[in-house]
């Protein structure tokens, strides 16, 4: 007897459930390309200052800032923000009124709004004393994997000047990002228009990211080691005015001694650093910097102690 092969019915081979492709993520917006990385550096700091947080309800909040520096006069800011009751991300709230005024009468007021699901406004107002600096306003639409951007800065219809920006952002992947900048100015006797491309790689460890255009180049890196220790490197080229700036930055972390350390060193020779420290459990942060330039021959220090 030979042996029989049975081969059974197509209709009744097991069939491979198609496999479902995770849809791409929003980019999000154009200015946060290089915010990992920015934000591993430490802010400038000179004078000595006191920051005071006060929060009223669950909606409103007041700060508090009074600044002492030997390079000006003794200033004051009021800082007051309102938070809606719309929440879509951890730091995403609709609507969201921010101001700050100084002691002498400037006011900078921010406004966003949530138009509809995917559209989002803000308005931008700045004030010196009685004279308007600046009006700008921002329209962004966000796709499912894509994010769309049109600002008007200054707006006169008078005068005929206007700035124009425009911003593009497309995931082609989970990972990469690209997208463009395209920046349009006018006014009286004066027309032109940059452009810039973009691109951003995120791995799971590290980010780099690359703007190209007539204007010139910005690129940075951003690598997390660990829990504790991020770096990020930056590179600036500015074609008009014939200038190029590289900087490292570094930025530690030590939880058990509730302490925050920053630290810069850039192609100008410029070196500077600031560390923070909280002191649980007071609600009360301690910031000293120092920063000094080897080319100017320049130092400056500060010291900061933020409650609330």
């Amino acid at each position: 007897m030979g042996n029989t092969l049975g081969l059974a019915p197509l209709g009744t081979l097991p069939r491979r459930s198609p496999r479902r492709e995770e849809p791409l993520p929003n980019p999000g917006s154009f200015d946060e390309l290089h915010r990992l990385c920015k934000d591993v550096f430490p802010s400038q700091m000179e004078g000595v200052k006191l920051i005071v947080n006060k929060v009223l309800s669950s909606h409103f909040q007041v700060a508090h800032t009074v600044h002492m520096s030997a390079l000006g006069l003794p200033g004051y800011h009021l800082h007051a923000a309102y938070a809606g009751d719309w929440q879509l991300s951890p730091t995403e709230v609709f609507p969201t009124v921010v101001g700050d005024m100084d002691s002498s009468g400037s006011l900078n007021a921010q406004v966003l709004l949530l138009l509809a699901e995917r559209l989002r406004a803000k308005a931008v107002f700045q004030t010196q004393q009685a004279k308007f600096l600046t009006w700008q306003f921002d329209g962004e639409y966000r796709g499912d994997d894509y994010t769309a951007t049109l600002t008007l800065g200054n707006p006169d219809l008078i005068g005929e000047s206007v700035i124009m920006v425009a911003h593009f952002l497309q995931s082609l992947t989970h990972r990469l990002v690209l997208g463009g900048e395209l920046v349009y100015h006018r006014r009286p006797g004066e027309e032109g228009a940059i452009l810039t491309l973009a691109g951003k790689y995120s791995a799971v460890h590290w980010v780099a990211t690359l703007n190209v255009g007539s204007g010139g180049a910005h690129a940075s890196y951003y690598h997390r080691a660990n829990e504790q220790v991020q770096v990020g490197v930056e590179f600036e080229a500015n074609t008009r005015l014939q200038d190029t700036t590289f900087s490292f930055g570094y930025h530690l972390t030590l939880p058990q001694a509730n302490m925050v350390f920053r630290g810069l060193v850039d192609s100008n020779w410029c070196v500077g650093a600031v560390l923070e420290k909280k002191l649980p459990p007071l609600p009360v942060t301690l910031a000293l910097g120092a920063f000094l330039n080897h080319w100017r021959n320049r130092f400056h220090c500060g010291f900061s102690i933020t409650v609330g």
